[in-house]
C-alpha cells in the first residue's frame, strides 16, 4: 500500500502513478504562477499541508481537493475507460 494516510483499500500502480501526476502538475503549475503553498491553500480553503500532501501525490487526499487545486491553475482531466470499454 501506498504511503500516507490509510485508505481503505489497495490502489494499483497505474492509479497511484496518476495521482502521483495530478500532484506533480499542481506543483508546477502553482510554481509558474508564482504562489506558494500558503497562497494556493487560501485560495482553496484548505490547510496548507492539505497542499503538500495532494502535491506529494499522497492517495489519501480527498478527491474534490485534488480536482480543486487542478482547477485553480486552469489544469483538466479526462477519465479514459479500461480497454475494450465504451465510454461513459
Amino acid at each position: 500500500m501506498a504511503q500516507g494516510k490509510r485508505i481503505s483499500v489497495d490502489i494499483g500502480d497505474e492509479a497511484l502513478q496518476a495521482i502521483k501526476d495530478m500532484g506533480a502538475a499542481a506543483r508546477l503549475a502553482r510554481t509558474a504562477a508564482g504562489e506558494g503553498q500558503a497562497a494556493a491553500a487560501a485560495r482553496l480553503g484548505v490547510h496548507v499541508q492539505t497542499i503538500g500532501r495532494i502535491e506529494s501525490g499522497e492517495p489519501g487526499v480527498a478527491i474534490g481537493h485534488v480536482m480543486g487545486l487542478l482547477a485553480l491553475y486552469g489544469i483538466s482531466t479526462r477519465l479514459q475507460p479500461p480497454a475494450g470499454e465504451p465510454a461513459a
